[in-house]
């Protein structure tokens, strides 16, 4: 079967591409930008990719014509006040598509939403899913509330308040009860419902079997962890101060933290469990996803993460536009080295950022860091998804992988923190030279004034990280350093 796949390179899409495989399904990709999509190589006979934005009709003309089912993984959380219109506008798009091609059963995963008081997030679910219902094909649609999985949004963030906040002063909607569900299952729901008759044209609420409040989830990861939390709840935390609370304390961008508390105080909770038993599923509790999501984390067996996704970015460009490397009218700081250990340096860049650091200077880059997330960036929270591989477009502290190729020995970054201009940061290991070049493209006054006031901290820190990685210098603990 010919399955259309949207949002194949989001967190969901990621994990589900290698199940459809399994099935014996060949898979058509779907991504507005080819750059960010790196499958493994295992799968690339058993798909293809297209690049399409269903917002620009110009691009729809390379869905391909065969299609027999299709998945709706779309959503925005963008905090613009055009984004409802911009949902229902690609889905829209998407319907038309669909309506032209063989496509029989189109599956969407939205939101719980049995509330009558929806949070504007959830409210635009509803009529993306009234949009898509009316296509020619058959329709279902699966209602999720809070997913639980290595490298999604909820758990970073449970996960992030938990290891750093041994005492959190939280606001009131810390009691509002949800169902949470783990990733695995909603994968299992997504795989066996495609061309289920018995789920055509309904819609189905899927959650794990506990209901619990966000607070009780919270001391469950604390439990889990062995560790002692409390939790004090004040009443009076409007929902700005919510969201610099998530925005500060975890890796979330203040986009989704302001998007995540606008529906904190909506109830997700499941209608029933219909689905489970047509499917034959049995939906796992949350201790069970909280065992299985730290098992994954510690074995280094994290498929996706939401902090890869453009949401947790300051822009939302192309890769491609920025990949090319501009010289005219920008400071340029190049330095080399040689190197005794090729196969070592090589390594040593491959592993730089997350908790490993930047092997020189790491207070001066985690006060960056800091000053970012102050005036609004994204911080070094982010860390990075693998721990000895990068992919172009992984999220990499503050900075987004552009090209990743280690048999070349290139690397090239871009920056994503708050900045007067652009940067990027290039590795190239050549033989057993290895090239370390920061790219500035000033804007303004403003842009020079920033380069010349932080050039002796590049100095101290671009030669020292070119050193250590050349293992010209020996850093015996870069975590602390």
């Amino acid at each position: 079967m010919r399955v259309l796949l949207t949002g194949a390179n989001g967190y969901v899409g990621q994990r589900l591409l290698p199940s459809l495989i399994a099935e014996g399904h060949h898979v058509i990709c779907c991504v507005r930008d080819k750059e960010r999509f790196a499958p493994p190589v295992s799968l690339l006979q058993h798909l293809e990719v297209v690049e399409v934005d269903f917002l620009i009709e110009d691009t729809l003309r390379n869905l391909p014509a065969e299609v027999d089912a299709a998945y709706y993984l779309m959503h925005s959380m963008s905090g613009t006040a055009e984004y409802r219109e911009m949902e229902l506008r690609a889905a829209r798009n998407f319907r038309r598509c669909m309506d032209g091609t063989g496509c029989r059963h189109v599956i969407y995963l939205s939101g719980i939403i049995n509330e009558e008081d929806l949070s504007e997030h959830l409210a635009s679910r509803r009529a993306v899913e009234q949009e898509l219902a009316l296509g020619k094909y058959h329709h279902t649609t699966l209602r999720a509330g809070i997913i639980i999985g290595s490298g999604s949004a909820s758990f970073e963030i449970i996960r992030d308040l938990v290891e750093k906040l041994p005492v959190m002063i939280a606001p009131k909607w810390l009691h509002t009860k949800c169902q949470p569900v783990g990733i695995r299952d909603v994968i299992a729901f997504l795989t066996r419902s495609l061309y289920d008759e018995r789920t055509f044209d309904r819609n189905f609420d899927i959650g794990g079997t506990d209901i619990l409040s966000y607070k009780e989830m919270l001391l469950g990861y604390a439990k889990a962890r062995g560790l002692k939390r409390r939790i004090l709840i004040v009443p009076v935390m409007t929902p700005r101060l919510s969201s610099y609370w998530l925005y500060f304390v975890t890796s979330t961008s203040y986009t989704l933290a302001s998007s995540l508390v606008a529906s904190m105080h909506v109830e997700v909770i499941c209608r029933n469990d219909e689905l489970a038993r047509i499917l034959g599923i049995e939906p796992s509790s949350y201790d069970q996803m909280l065992e299985r999501t730290l098992q994954k984390i510690e074995t280094n067996e994290v498929v996706s993460s939401w902090k890869d996704s453009l949401v947790s970015s300051r822009f939302d460009r192309t890769l491609g536009e920025f990949l090319h490397v501009p010289r005219h009218g920008c400071f340029v700081d190049e330095r080399e080295c040689n190197t005794t250990d090729p196969a070592g340096t090589l390594e040593r860049i491959w592993s730089i950022g997350g908790d490993r650091g930047w092997y020189y200077g790491n207070w001066m880059w985690r006060m960056r860091g800091y000053l970012d997330k102050l005036f609004g960036g994204v911080g070094l929270r982010r860390g990075r998804t693998h721990r000895d591989d990068l992919i172009a477009g992984d999220a990499l502290d503050f900075w987004r992988v552009l090209y990743a190729n280690k048999k070349e020995g290139r690397l090239l970054l871009f920056a994503e923190m708050k900045l007067p201009g652009e940067a990027w940061l290039e590795f190239n290991l050549k033989g057993d030279r290895l090239i370390q070049t920061a790219t500035f493209r000033p804007k303004g006054i403003l842009g020079r004034l920033y380069w010349f006031a932080v050039l002796p901290f590049h100095g101290l820190v671009f030669n020292g990280m070119l050193n250590a990685l050349a293992g010209t210098v020996e850093v015996t603990d870069p975590i602390r350093d």
